[in-house]
């Protein structure tokens, strides 16, 4: 289990989904934690990665959630900073809970994340479904990913903070099969790799 990079003397955890998105670029730049895909394995490897940290005295001091996104807003093949992040499957709202909140829980709808890099940033909706399509035009957001949110939701457990990086491999048109999604992502984990080179400076303060 990885214990994060040293960044500008910061404790820096990386986390991302799965191997496809972690090119040679990335590679060279640390060792992730990988989740597997979906809120509900992001939620259990970086809880348990967490405690496991925590118990040894080596938290970090800073978790980036990176790797792709869908969106029909944001240019293909960009990176992006994660603005803020909500989660599209959570809907109590027969029960009177507004939509994206989970009942009797202590999260809002949205949350905002750390943005300290000079990176443009955009909004980010958290989800168990891969969006294609039409679906987009139901989201209220910039841009859709399968994990933030959860990793998000672990690391307030123990206090620690969050910032995101998306690189978007795919959104316009119909996504309707593994290469849409898979085509760009050597690209992705160039441009990823260059925005984590951002962070020391960043960090540096």
């Amino acid at each position: 289990m990885p214990d994060g990079e040293m960044i500008a003397n910061r404790r820096v955890l990386f986390v991302m989904a799965v191997e496809a998105e972690y090119g040679p670029h990335l590679r060279a730049r640390f060792n992730p934690l990988m989740t597997g895909v979906g809120p509900v394995e992001a939620a259990l490897a970086t809880g348990i990665a967490l405690q496991d940290m925590r118990q040894r005295q080596v938290l970090p001091d800073l978790v980036v959630s990176l790797g792709s996104a869908g969106s029909r807003i944001c240019t293909l093949g960009e990176v992006y900073q994660v603005a803020s992040v909500s989660w599209r499957d959570m809907d109590a709202s027969r029960l009177g809970f507004p939509k994206g909140i989970t009942p009797f829980s202590d999260h809002p709808a949205e949350m905002p994340l750390h943005t300290p890099l000079e990176l443009r940033s955009a909004r980010l909706s958290t989800g168990a479904d891969i969006v294609g399509g039409e679906d987009y035009a139901a989201i209220d957001a910039d841009m859709v990913d399968m994990e933030t949110f959860a990793v998000v939701r672990a690391c307030q457990r123990f206090g620690v903070p969050v910032m995101g990086l998306r690189g978007i491999s795919d959104g316009p048109g119909e996504l309707a099969d593994m290469l849409g999604w898979t085509q760009l992502l050597a690209l992705l984990d160039e441009r990823l790799a260059q925005a984590v080179d951002m962070l020391a400076d960043a960090l540096d303060v």
